[in-house]
């Protein structure tokens, strides 16, 4: 998807470059920046179509293209080239005038866009009912409520307590919960790849897992009051991070031994930065497999576990 935008983008680019062109107006750009934004409108309308006529993608994580400077004649092009190989932040990005560039500004509000929807949108259920996930709720209410209250994300409603009661598994060896949290989009994009391996991680350690579910509405603190209910050896939530403007598909794994109401922060263990272009998430859930395992050896987590 994220490539199909950026396809986008360079479409309205090169659109507006050749609008003016036909009027005879001089684009308000200075001249390099015009000319390489218009070198890469052009690059554009000779590459492959968009993703939507493509075969269908795999879960394969796409390679990223390199990353270039805007800035023409930069004093310094070494140094810059090793901040953008350092960073996905917008750095050399350039401007005309006082403000940035149209593709600068365009690829702005498109993440930005990208970061509301995650909040905002909800969970496929498609891809719910493809890892058989029944849905508890917590009393968070609506998205509203939910970024103004979030403690009232951290408790199950008494249905969603019920619901647990008569249909998970009590005292699981493994209990894996999944979240909205902040940004669906995270689910979406990558329960796919890190619930099969992690059930492969967990079946090469020789760990039973019980009932897997999911929380819409839920927080991190949602895992204690879930723990006091299954009263599971080590619980896994995977939850969607907050979005950015680097990208909105961000999940977290968060684990801990016998979790319970009451617990502080330090007493969790966190993988963060699950997504294609961060931690990948067939490795992540082959990590959090091995996580668990040490867990349940040492009786631990947070701060007291050795890894």
């Amino acid at each position: 998807m994220e490539q199909q935008l950026d396809f986008l983008v360079d479409k309205v680019v090169a659109e507006l470059q050749k609008k003016l062109t036909e009027l005879g107006e001089k684009a308000p750009e200075p001249k390099a920046a015009a000319a390489a934004e218009a070198k890469a409108g052009a690059q554009q309308e000779a590459a492959p179509a968009p993703m939507a006529s493509r075969p269908q993608e795999t879960h394969a994580a796409p390679a990223e293209p390199e990353r270039t400077a805007q800035i023409p004649n930069p004093k310094w092009k070494e140094g810059l080239d090793e901040l953008l190989a350092s960073t996905p932040a917008r750095i050399g990005v350039w401007r005309t005038g006082v403000r940035p560039l149209t593709k600068t500004m365009l690829q702005l509000r498109r993440d930005h866009a990208a970061a509301v929807d995650a909040v905002y949108g909800e969970v496929s259920q498609e891809v719910l009912d493809q890892f058989s996930l029944f849905t508890v709720e917590t009393q968070y209410d609506n998205t509203e409520n939910y970024l103004k209250r979030p403690d009232m994300g951290r408790v199950l409603t008494e249905e969603g307590v019920r619901l647990l009661q008569e249909r998970c598994q009590k005292k699981p060896q493994v209990q894996i919960v999944v979240s909205d949290g902040l940004s669906a989009s995270a689910v979406d994009a990558n329960l796919k790849d890190v619930l099969p391996s992690l059930m492969d991680s967990l079946k090469s350690y020789g760990l039973s897992c019980g009932t897997p579910f999911f929380v819409k509405g839920g927080r991190v603190a949602s895992m204690d009051h879930i723990g006091e209910i299954l009263e599971p050896e080590v619980l896994v939530l995977l939850i969607g991070e907050r979005p950015g403007l680097v990208t909105a598909h961000s999940m977290s794994a968060y684990m801990c031994y016998r979790p319970r109401k009451g617990m502080v922060e330090s007493e969790r263990t966190v993988i963060s930065n699950i997504h294609r272009q961060g931690t990948s998430p067939i490795e992540a859930g082959a990590h959090i497999g091995t996580i668990l395992s040490k867990m349940l050896e040492q009786k631990a987590s947070g701060v007291k576990l050795v890894l």
